[in-house]
């Protein structure tokens, strides 16, 4: 007796209500959930495995929209084809035609608009638009996302890729998240033309080829004695700031940023949090005698209710970014030189005037071991080591001798 087919009817269908699953006939399902829901099911055997696929709910779906959605899977079946990679196929062309009509501008603003809220820096989202503002928009702005390819980066980045390499190195990673971005979305397919290996890089000479790298000009050490006795003669808040990025070795931001609550005077510690450091990760700085009696001279002068130590003009603000550099190149007459090379002045002086390990200045500039094997068994900070260092240094700055060799084993270890 053959099997009967089309068992619902529009009555039956609008009336079901026990939970349960109801055939009406060659694969088709009608499912009544315990909410009292109800939505089709295609049933089909593929390649000896028993397969589901949902038609959509009722009553948006009818029995007889059902039953020829159904047919037209059986079809399919019947040509080898299977029905649901089929509509996962149609769905990704709908996308990608829909891409045609998102430009890169577009694409671009979301992907900023996204990942702002998880950038460390807020000058991060500012900088994304600055650079694709200024090379990318007026080239791909208006050009459907999924359209663009090589040629149209490298109209881009060949004309400042020797000249501001930097910033065009920055630029491809940009052009080449946003693509990415449009990939995982399914706004366009293929390879992502702003890649670097095996791609660009057989286009473009590598960054090493076309720059030298420019590190920052730092203070000869035999120096500092004498540039910082005169330091320390003045009392400007950009001169206490600057003996204090000196003392302690940290970089000019982590200065400017540092606020009464991140000391512990008693304890001697100064512990910037990990989201205002490079790394990302907490940093705890010993205070050196020295660099206790800079926070205690600011503390004389401090304003009820300002929480930076080194505040700027403006009530609640800190020192702006420009303080110390001016200060450093008019008022100290050091043309040229930099905050951020002091830090390589400490290190100098700490290779060659001192016998501390080399761990104990690394980590006294917060930097991570090289070796992933040694960093993996030295969990620590060094704290207590690297206060003799701090404390060493200052009186290395703080003294007119100069040249005398720091033994680590004659401090405390």
């Amino acid at each position: 007796m053959a099997r009967k087919t089309e068992r619902l009817s529009d009555l039956t269908v609008r009336r079901k209500s026990k939970t349960g699953t109801y055939a009406d006939g060659r694969g088709l399902y009608l499912q009544v959930s315990p909410s009292n829901t109800k939505s089709w099911l295609f049933r089909f055997m593929l390649s000896g495995r028993e397969r589901w696929m949902g038609l959509g709910p009722y009553p948006d779906v009818t029995l007889a929209a059902a039953r020829d959605i159904a047919l037209k899977c059986r079809h399919l079946l019947r040509d080898g084809v299977d029905p649901i990679e089929n509509r996962r196929a149609k769905k990704a062309t709908a996308k990608l035609l829909a891409g045609k009509n998102i430009t890169f501008q577009e694409r671009a603003e979301d992907h900023i608009d996204a990942h702002k809220p998880g950038w460390r820096n807020p000058k991060h989202a500012a900088q994304w638009r600055s650079t694709l503002k200024t090379y990318a928009y007026p080239i791909i702005g208006q050009v459907p996302v999924g359209e663009i390819d090589t040629g149209h980066v490298m109209r881009i980045l060949e004309p400042i890729w020797q000249t501001k390499t930097e910033t065009a190195n920055r630029l491809r990673q940009r052009i080449e998240a946003v693509i990415d971005g449009a990939i995982a979305f399914g706004l366009r397919s293929g390879d992502n033309p702003a890649r670097w290996r095996g791609h660009l890089q057989n286009l473009l000479p590598s960054q090493s080829k076309v720059r030298r790298v420019q590190h920052f000009k730092a203070m000869a050490y035999t120096e500092i004695p004498g540039f910082f006795r005169d330091l320390r003669q003045r009392d400007a808040v950009s001169a206490c700031a600057m003996s204090f990025s000196i003392l302690t070795a940290a970089r000019s931001g982590e200065v400017r940023g540092v606020t009464w609550d991140e000391i512990d005077m008693d304890q001697a510690i100064w512990t910037i949090p990990e989201e205002r450091t490079k790394s990302g990760r907490p940093h705890r700085i010993p205070l050196s005698s020295e660099a206790l009696a800079v926070l205690n001279s600011m503390k004389a002068i401090q304003v009820d209710g300002e929480e930076h130590v080194f505040p700027g003009r403006r009530p609640g603000r800190q020192m702006s970014e420009n303080t110390m550099r001016k200060f450093l190149q008019n008022d100290m007459q050091r043309e040229g030189l930099t905050v951020h090379g002091f830090r390589s002045t400490f290190r100098d002086w700490a290779a060659e005037q001192s016998n501390f390990p080399r761990e104990v200045a690394e980590a006294a500039l917060a930097h991570a071991l090289k070796d992933k094997t040694e960093a993996a068994y030295q969990r620590g900070d060094l704290l207590e080591k690297r206060r003799d260092l701090m404390e060493a240094w200052a009186n290395y700055c703080s003294s007119l001798e100069g040249g005398k060799v720091v033994e680590f084993s004659s401090l405390r270890s």
